[in-house]
């Protein structure tokens, strides 16, 4: 991480000036051009890349909040997905009942995933490496059954959503431009909270934890509560994630908190590159892309997608930031 400080004292006392911050210009051309994806697609661009860029940032939200704990804490979780479950069930659940407005809905999704990560945290991070893999997982698949055995809202066969959430009684979700910027809103706030949160004191311990948990604990800071803060913090980001999926579908199933969709956002974030903000987001646009463009070549996609993305990361350091980094484009976050 880059030093914010402007000096810092050197062996001899004096004060040595620290370059400049640089500016983050990947992420600024990044979201630049996503904003001005809806100018291109009115200029003749193929209007389904407005729904596909559209999914693409929600998935990109869910896979930041990932790479909080993932790449900043060095926490592999493998059910991850269930927070994005969660809130899109919760916000399926409420529309159903007759409560659409969004500052009703919001607040319990919030609610909901907050507790579930509170309670999973506390329990999975007393433990490490493959046993807090599994024990993710296993929670995971628990919030998976139980989604199945809904039967009152679809059960299996998941819930379709007959309108989209209000906002202060106007159908603010039903534009399909207005909720893409919508969603880039959103994805901005994240992305920015979580570059906040990492540049902070608590995102320097959660980095320093990763490297070695034990050190940071001689010094004083609570490593097992930093984690469990990093955990919720990312549990309700991603549950965010999950409320706008439930607006933009229309519908919501048991397979949003799947185990094949948590290995999906690591996936993003891998492909993207584990540790960098603003690499979580182009890894989500990357795979969405990919998977749309093989898919429209054949329906057994997923025979080629699979390999490509293990060979990519095999012989690609750093992923797609990593990538870049190497071609002279883009900086560290």
């Amino acid at each position: 991480m880059s030093e914010t400080a402007t000096t810092r004292a050197g062996s001899t006392g004096r004060a040595i000036p620290l370059p400049a911050r640089r500016l983050p210009l990947v992420p600024i051309l990044l979201f630049g051009l996503l904003a001005l994806l809806p100018v291109a697609v009115s200029l003749g661009l193929p209007s389904h890349w407005l729904t596909l860029v559209t999914r693409a940032m929600i998935f990109a939200i869910a896979a930041l909040s990932l790479d909080l704990i993932l790449g900043v804490g060095g926490l592999v979780s493998f059910g991850h997905a269930a927070f994005v479950g969660i809130g899109a069930y919760a916000t399926g659940i409420m529309i159903t009942e007759g409560l659409a407005e969004t500052l009703l809905i919001l607040p319990v999704v919030l609610a909901v995933c907050g507790v579930f990560a509170l309670v999973t945290g506390y329990v999975s991070l007393r433990t490490r490496g493959v046993t807090f893999i599994m024990i993710t997982l296993a929670f995971g698949q628990m919030v998976y059954f139980l989604a199945q055995a809904l039967s009152a809202y679809g059960g299996d066969d998941g819930l379709t959503l007959y309108q989209r959430s209000t906002v202060l009684g106007f159908n603010a979700f039903g534009n399909r431009t207005g909720f893409f910027y919508v969603v880039l809103g959103v994805l901005l706030a994240c992305y920015l909270l979580v570059r906040v949160i990492v540049a902070s004191r608590f995102g320097r311990v959660l980095r320093a934890a990763r490297e070695n948990g034990t050190r940071v604990s001689v010094t004083g800071f609570q490593v097992s509560q930093v984690r469990l803060a990093a955990y919720v913090i990312s549990g309700l980001i991603a549950g965010l994630s999950g409320f706008l999926l439930a607006n933009q579908t229309e519908f919501v199933s048991p397979a949003f908190m799947s185990w094949p969709r948590s290995g999906e956002l690591i996936f993003m974030v891998v492909l993207g590159g584990v540790g960098s903000l603003h690499g979580a987001i182009i890894g989500a646009l990357a795979f969405l892309f990919a998977e749309d463009i093989l898919a429209g070549w054949t329906e057994h996609w997923k025979v080629i997608f699979g390999p490509m993305i293990v060979l990519f990361v095999l012989f690609t350091r750093g992923g797609l930031v990593g990538l870049m980094r190497k071609l002279g484009i883009g900086r560290d976050d």
